[in-house]
């Protein structure tokens, strides 16, 4: 009963002041449009704000995250306080925290709600698989923070792979806040027109050393060619290597539903167009597992995001796959 009070009064008060909410929105997004396409990824503001939001609802502590996100070129810092601080009043005097800022998320994934509800999964992933690599690979890492909140004493090599342009902003935006990333390897290379592998090992990457890739909002972005390269690389490393992803399915790249029309307009405006899915053919998990087998990798673990049934199919996943002793020998081979 007084989670239901707490919840009414949430919204309430959040419907008081939706105008202060929507003026904030319309000068984030205009900020947004007005700075064109730089090349800096604007769909990595998207995880970063997620993380940001679950800091300041105090359900998962990301120091990084919050800092980051004040401090971004990006970021209107009027559209800012105008979009978070009426909802985070409204938390403060309610105590109500909504679905999208719980950590871990609870119940079934909404497609609205990936980008928060995956980062338990990846923060999972880190914790379980961490202490058993050497080397910790974030692919694509856009704003990504966890390298910033790993133990100071942490004794791995570390890199953050990401467009050049991200990079640059990621870092200057890094020293400003007063954030310490020396111990952090920044390697720029392009998915789609570089050998993302090459560059890494130029940079000190160890392939025959067992490592955790992190490749999180980023296949959905890319053509399947590199999609499957980059697995196929991932596959060629030390016997015992994980990569944990998140990825779409057909569905969301086909379907005509509201959401998924708007989300596919949204993107393409970014620059950053729904380009790759996992067949959705039931059940999809079969199909993922196809796609990793043939490109040298075994699934590990998996979820299903949405109905997996002839007549509704799923829109994504989030997956984590491994290296076989027997495909990294065979590709190092070839």
């Amino acid at each position: 009963m007084r989670t239901r009070v707490s919840r009414v009064g949430f919204y309430i008060l959040c419907a008081l002041m939706s105008p202060v909410i929507l003026v904030g929105y319309l000068v984030w997004v205009g900020k947004l449009f007005a700075a064109g396409r730089s090349g800096v990824s604007a769909t990595a503001q998207g995880p970063l704000s997620a993380r940001f939001s679950e800091h300041n609802f105090g359900t998962r502590q990301d120091e990084a995250a919050d800092r980051l996100m004040r401090a971004l070129p990006g970021v209107p810092r009027l559209g800012l306080r105008l979009t978070t601080g009426p909802v985070l009043v409204a938390h403060r005097l309610t105590g109500y925290v909504p679905r999208a800022f719980r950590y871990p998320f609870e119940g079934d994934v909404a497609p609205q709600y990936e980008a928060a509800a995956r980062i338990w999964f990846f923060d999972a992933a880190v914790d379980r698989y961490l202490p058993d690599v050497v080397q910790f690979v974030i692919l694509g890492a856009g704003f990504d923070t966890r390298a910033y909140r790993l133990p100071s004493d942490t004794r791995m090599l570390v890199f953050e792979v990401d467009s050049p342009q991200t990079q640059i902003v990621k870092r200057e935006t890094l020293q400003k806040v007063g954030i310490d990333s020396s111990a952090v390897t920044f390697v720029a290379a392009d998915f789609e027109k570089d050998d993302w592998l090459a560059c890494l090992s130029a940079a000190g990457f160890a392939p025959a050393e067992r490592t955790l890739f992190l490749w999180e909002g980023v296949t959905m972005y890319l053509t399947r060619e590199a999609v499957e390269d980059s697995l196929r690389k991932i596959a060629s490393t030390a016997h015992g290597s994980v990569v944990a992803f998140d990825y779409f399915t057909i569905e969301a790249l086909e379907s005509r539903a509201l959401y998924w029309r708007f989300g596919r307009a949204a993107t393409r405006s970014t620059g950053e167009k729904l380009r790759f899915g996992v067949d959705s053919t039931p059940p999809s998990r079969e199909r993922l597992v196809e796609l990793l087998r043939s490109c040298g990798l075994a699934l590990a673990d998996q979820r299903t995001l949405g109905d997996d049934t002839p007549t509704r199919r799923a829109w994504g996943g989030f997956a984590t796959a491994t290296v076989e002793e027997t495909s990294a020998s065979e590709l190092h081979d070839d």
